[in-house]
């Protein structure tokens, strides 16, 4: 058996097809709950990056079949010593060398590219939980990467929650957040927030639970945030916003984001929710949480699923989340390997 590793990009729409049939059938093998692998996801991936983001890619071949490939994310404008790597495998063609030799070739790029460090994702079973494949944990410690933060994915079913237990909960919060209003928006983020938005964003890896990751706090301004709703409108996501302005100084110190992909109207994920540390002890993470699901659902009443992954020790959000009916599906581990 021969492996071959081809980098492409996105003049070469016969590997991105090849790359996202692999992807497709990764996705349907290891995580079937999951709404279909998205082509416009997908192909706007290699052809609109992220800003502040260049993605490298590569195709491998197993005896001239396409059997997997390599998306390595590397940052530009901040955590200039880290990337991040997405390395799949169609599920017919793994324990066939196809891995090792993509991650001979990663680790190639990430001396070329003076990077020290990578971070990669794998998924698992909890006790009780739908079965899981362990072959990504298996193979990320065999290369010898180490587990760094434990996440736990979280699905809600909008359907089976209890309304007047939301609306109690909705009353609490809101009897807490006097001095507080919510202001609410889909899509592109209004000009008068965005600058709020930034700061918040730019917040999250400060403020969460980041276990043994070296990932320093992002560089977040307008123009990376407008850079990012671009190439997130590329990818069909639909976004829905709620946040809160403090009353006295007109600044928005919490928010949260629910967003739904192109390929399944039925399953959006909970993105971020962040409270600036000056003004906790208010609820302001359930109030904006609450408000946003409804927000959510009043434009697309299909939904019936809502992922959201939380660190396992963010004991804080995970009440939260589970207040509104969050239960845990299976666990994800960021795993992170220095060169």
């Amino acid at each position: 058996m021969t492996v071959t590793i081809v980098p492409f990009d996105a003049a070469d729409p016969a590997a991105i097809d090849a790359a996202y049939r692999v992807g497709a059938a990764a996705n349907d093998a290891d995580v079937p709950d999951f709404p279909p692998f998205c082509r416009q996801r997908f192909d706007a991936m290699v052809n609109h990056p992220l800003p502040g983001t260049v993605t490298l890619w590569a195709l491998a071949r197993l005896d001239g079949v396409p059997a997997g490939y390599l998306a390595l994310d590397l940052p530009q404008l901040d955590n200039t010593e880290n990337a991040t790597a997405e390395l799949v495998v169609h599920p017919a063609h793994r324990r066939r060398g196809v891995g090792r030799a993509l991650h001979e070739h990663c680790l190639g790029l990430l001396r070329e590219q003076g990077r020290k460090r990578v971070i990669g994702m794998a998924v698992s079973a909890l006790a009780g939980g739908p079965e899981r494949s362990e072959a990504g944990a298996a193979f990320a410690a065999a290369v010898g990467a180490q587990p760094a933060l434990a996440e736990i994915r979280r699905r809600l079913d909008p359907t089976g929650v209890d309304q007047a237990a939301l609306d109690a909960l909705l009353a609490v919060a809101r009897a807490h957040a006097d001095g507080y209003r919510t202001v609410r928006w889909h899509g592109r983020i209004p000009e008068e927030y965005v600058a709020d938005i930034a700061y918040l964003d730019g917040r999250l890896v400060t403020d969460a639970p980041m276990g043994d990751l070296e990932w320093e706090a992002e560089q977040v301004d307008a123009a990376r945030i407008r850079g990012t709703e671009r190439a997130l409108a590329a990818r069909g996501r639909r976004q829905y916003h709620v946040a809160v302005q403090h009353e006295a100084s007109g600044r928005l110190v919490a928010w949260t984001l629910l967003d739904v992909g192109a390929s399944a109207d039925w399953h959006a994920f909970q993105q971020i929710t962040i409270v600036d540390p000056a003004h906790r002890g208010h609820r302001l993470g359930l109030l904006t949480k609450i408000e946003n699901l409804r927000h959510l659902l009043a434009h697309e009443p299909a939904v019936r699923a809502i992922d959201t992954f939380n660190a396992a020790a963010n004991a804080h959000m995970i009440a939260i989340n589970e207040q509104l009916g969050f239960r845990p599906v299976d666990g994800w581990t960021d795993w992170q390997l220095t060169i």
